[in-house]
């Protein structure tokens, strides 16, 4: 690995790509020099504001080209960063803002109508303020050790309190180079960034994997399948990661042809449908598609690889990343060891020790198998399999079922009470076509086991989801 910490590596994009196009927001065009002349200047706003060696800041901001030099900035004054969900309310940010001890926060006022002047519990400085550009430029990085903290992503909370995950500067850039090979990320291809810069998906994936590649960076705020088209078209973009959301919205765009451009996909979660990678690769235009399974308190921990089959694309996350290991526990629990695993969970002992077991293993709470080849295949969320008479039910696979049907756009299962059953299972569907509860029931028994079939069936004109595309289940609950 060239780099011993993440402002290193940044600062060093001026030098390997120049004038190369680094970041597209809208009017603003930035080359590789000119952002990091941008994110030099940004790192001595913050020590001109006191921010120094290890200490916090939280952005609660949007995806932008400030939000890119604020945390690069930032991480190169010495700073530790945390991101917080732009979903969030006071509230729920302010929970955040006091246990990670950061010491300010830089929001963009009006994002989705929230009001944040006075109210957080710390100094708010709007991103496009002025503040970024207001200090002297540091002409080199604070001094760092490669195993210092560098950030503290907090989980999405959908099974409880958010906790802090804390991460060093090397896990994320030893972990992300690879991922950039996976992935088939090239110098000069163009990466619309829909994942959230909140999330690992939008920071690590993107913005990190991005700047150790040479990519232009095109970040997008706010998922709206129109502008997104209009984007693609524009900028010609090759490179679009995202949830599997994503490109179910992208399957239903009736004219492609403003899509000629892409040629990378990535996709990954707990529940990746294989009709839906069938779909993408007979309906859009990607050359390359790669599935894989991470986590924040891991990162991406398993991946597909360049040449793998379409039958181990679309059926498993793939294999392991390198150093990392992957196990299934006797309960079908995935586990996962390595240099990626987390430096624990902020300021939180117990939770820590009881994701991390003595022999370094993390407990992820997905259910999985793993064959003889190494794949691992993901079956769903410990606390979201049901017993039905006895039987394992898993959402992930009744839903892969169900997205088979023609008139079936998106779909989402879950385990209700039953008197006579314990639990049964109800989708929430989506459709494309017309269809009736009794028609996909009835379907669904000539498909997979009785145990298996949803009970009842509920049309939604859309699944809710939080802001990494992940559907909220218990909401549906």
């Amino acid at each position: 690995m060239k780099w011993e910490t993440i402002p290193e590596m940044v600062l060093s994009a001026a030098d390997r790509f120049d004038d190369a196009e680094a970041v597209v927001d809208g009017a603003l065009r930035l080359t590789y020099t000119e952002l990091v002349d941008r994110i030099r200047a940004a790192a001595g706003s913050f020590a001109a504001a006191g921010v120094g060696k290890g200490d916090r800041v939280a952005i609660w901001a949007p995806n932008s080209a400030e939000w890119i030099i604020a945390a690069f900035g930032l991480l190169t004054a010495g700073g530790v960063l945390v991101p917080v969900n732009t979903r969030y309310k006071a509230e729920e940010a302010d929970d955040i803002l006091r246990r990670s001890g950061a010491k300010m926060v830089l929001v963009q006022e009006g994002f989705l109508g929230q009001v944040y002047a006075g109210t957080t519990c710390v100094p708010a400085v709007d991103i496009r303020s002025g503040f970024l550009s207001s200090g002297a430029p540091l002409d080199r990085p604070v001094g760092q050790d490669g195993d210092e903290t560098a950030d503290i992503l907090f989980t999405s909370g959908t099974t409880g309190r958010p906790k802090g995950v804390m991460m060093n500067h090397r896990q994320t850039l030893r972990l992300y180079e690879e991922w950039c090979e996976l992935a088939d990320l090239r110098e000069g291809d163009r990466y619309l960034c829909v994942n959230p810069f909140f999330h690992n998906f939008g920071y690590k994936a993107g913005l990190v994997a991005a700047l150790i590649r040479g990519a232009t960076i095109v970040p997008m705020a706010v998922f709206e399948i129109d502008k997104l088209i209009e984007l693609v078209e524009r900028e010609k973009i090759t490179m679009l990661p995202g949830p599997p959301t994503l490109y179910h919205s992208l399957l239903a765009v009736p004219d492609k042809t403003a899509l000629a451009s892409l040629r990378c996909a990535v996709t990954g979660s707990a529940d990746i449908p294989v009709e839906l990678i069938r779909r993408m690769r007979d309906e859009l235009p990607f050359q390359s598609i790669m599935t894989g399974y991470g986590l924040t308190e891991a990162g991406t921990a398993t991946a597909s690889r360049p040449g793998d089959s379409f039958e181990d694309i679309a059926t498993t996350v793939g294999t392991a990343c390198d150093g990392v290991e992957v196990a299934v526990a006797d309960d079908g629990e995935v586990l996962v060891r390595g240099y990626t695993v987390m430096q624990g969970y902020l300021d939180d002992p117990v939770a820590t020790a009881e994701a991390i077991d003595p022999d370094g293993w993390l407990h992820t709470g997905d259910l999985g198998t793993l064959d003889e080849r190494g794949h691992l295949r993901i079956v769903g969320r410990k606390k979201d399999m049901f017993i039905v008479g006895g039987f394992n039910a898993y959402p992930a696979e009744i839903e892969g079922f169900l997205l088979e049907h023609p008139a079936v756009a998106q779909a989402a299962v879950i385990g209700v009470p039953d008197e006579r059953m314990g639990e049964v299972g109800k989708a929430f569907v989506v459709r494309r076509a017309p269809v009736t509860a009794d028609e996909l029931i009835t379907w669904s028994k000539g498909r997979m086991a009785g145990f298996k079939v949803p009970r009842t069936v509920e049309f939604l004109e859309s699944l809710p989801l939080n802001a990494s595309g992940k559907v909220m289940k218990d909401h549906l609950r």
